[in-house]
Parts: C-alpha cells; structure tokens; sequence
C-alpha cells in the first residue's frame, strides 16, 4: 500500500515555508506522493453543491487561497527528491488540453518522472459560467481532452480530431519521460466516472466513499473493462479517507485499493511534522 496526502496545496501550505516543511516532513516519514487540489475562480454565494460534504460546501472559506496545482508542484518539484507529484484533481474540461499536455510534460521533465495527471469534470456549475465553458458538457470535454493528452504525448507529432478540440500534426516538447506519458488518474464518485477510468485512465480515485460504495464503484471500472477487452488490472484503485492502523485499511485491501490518500494531520510544519511521524508508526511500519 502507498500512502499519499491530500489538499496539500491549501491553508499554511501555500507559502514558500510551508511547502517545505510539508515536503521535507512527507518525505521522512514515507509518505509516496502529494495530491493538489483546484479551483480557478469561487464563485461568491455559489450554490452548487460539493459532492463530499453533508453541508453542500467546500471546507474553508470562499476567500481560501488555492494556488494553481501545476505551479505549486513545480515548486514542490524542486524541494523533494522522491515523492510523486500529483493533481488531485485538476478541472480538466476548464482547461485547453494543448497546455495541460505541455505543463504536466514539463512539471515530469523538472521532477525526474514523477508527475500524475489527476483529473475530473469538476462540480461547481458557477465556476464553469465564469470561465465560459458549457457545465453540461463537461464529461464529453474531459473524455476528449484525455484523448488529447495522450496523442501529444505520443512519441510522434500526430494531426487530432475532435469534437471540441483539433489541429494537424503538431510537436509538443519536452515530452514526459515516463514510457506511455504521464500516468491519468480520473477522479469522481459517479458510475460515468468508473466507465470513464475504464475506458481512459491509468487509474480511478473516487476519493472517499464506504467500503461498500466503493465496492461498487469499482465493480463498474471491472464490468466496463470486461466489456472494452481491457485487462482491469491496468487500473490502479485509489481511495482516501482516515486510518489509524493497518486494521482500518483491510476493507479498502480486499477491494483492491494499493494507494490510499489522507488529509495532512495538521496544518502548521510542527505539529504535521509530529502528525506523520505518528502515522509511520502507527500505520506505514506496520503495513
């Protein structure tokens, strides 16, 4: 089992000091990878509601700094030697599929291969009406946009032909320096969003649920791989949540599960420091 941390682009981590102290304390204590999170814009008095919350709301405030996650993995690129560097997850239907091919290219060049494209089709409706891209299109964008990646990726310039997107034969360099390109994770906690994985990713994180919403979840990214002919194998289940020992992580086992990814136990370098050491003891020695 790898063990992750998530939203580690927020609160005290947003600045200079705290990236490092995150990194150097993640690090030590055997932590495998970091997981940003994203919004371009917040809508004030938004009314969407957040998927993972009872409340409907996203946790902190409107006015809650959330850098960019390839900037601030960029920067965390240059302060850690091992951890893998991951968006968790980038809006990608936000987004021009030409630039996030060319900026996780870069960020998997800068870290020495350690990039992972996380990506979803976001929840916030007024987020999309603010930037101009079309709320129900989402999920048609982010399949095409995955389409995309993969071609620019491709270790020959190759024309596109999409619905949204396209353009003839293009060079897009540097090219990741992960044979295959950076590894696609899709996010998401709907049944399209496992038929998606299936069909498109290297991975599935539906980021929190039961074990038995889980299981289900998952049994779809299985039936959609049965159906495509896809050995399901080649998807790597994700999930996060809280543990405190290697007996909370036995449901999450036996579904599969070989990364999970939890919170930052603190928010200030001290007492994160002092967090992840208690959860090596507790958890990472002992899996």
């Amino acid at each position: 089992m790898k063990f992750g941390l998530l939203f580690v682009n927020t609160g005290a981590f947003v600045h200079p000091e705290g990236v490092r102290g995150l990194a150097s304390a993640a690090e030590a204590a055997g932590i495998e990878s970091l997981w940003t999170v994203e919004h371009v814009l917040v809508p004030v008095g938004y009314r969407s509601r957040y998927p993972y919350s009872k409340t409907g709301r996203m946790p902190g405030t409107e006015d809650m700094p959330i850098p960019d996650p390839l900037v601030w993995l960029g920067f965390a690129a240059a302060v850690t030697t091992t951890l893998k560097l991951a968006t968790g997850v980038l809006i990608l239907p936000q987004r021009q599929p030409a630039y996030v091919a060319k900026q996780f290219a870069t960020l998997d060049v800068l870290s020495g291969g350690r990039a992972i494209a996380g990506v979803g089709v976001g929840w916030l409706a007024e987020e999309f009406a603010s930037v101009g891209v079309p709320f129900e299109e989402r999920g048609a964008r982010t399949d095409e946009s995955i389409q995309a990646l993969r071609s620019l990726w491709s270790p020959r310039a190759e024309p596109f032909r999409g619905r949204y997107y396209r353009w003839d034969a293009v060079e897009s360099n540097p090219r990741p320096v992960q044979p295959g390109g950076v590894p696609i994770v899709v996010g998401g906690h709907s049944a399209p969003a496992a038929r998606r994985a299936a069909r498109l990713g290297d991975g599935f994180f539906p980021a929190r649920g039961t074990p038995e919403e889980l299981g289900r979840l998952f049994d779809i990214v299985r039936e959609e791989c049965d159906r495509i002919g896809r050995d399901p194998a080649e998807v790597e289940f994700i999930c996060g949540g809280r543990v405190r020992g290697p007996e909370d992580l036995e449901p999450y086992v036996d579904l599969g599960v070989s990364r999970f990814v939890a919170s930052p136990p603190a928010q200030d370098v001290d007492g994160l420091r002092r967090g992840l050491e208690q959860f090596a003891r507790d958890v990472i020695e002992r899996v």
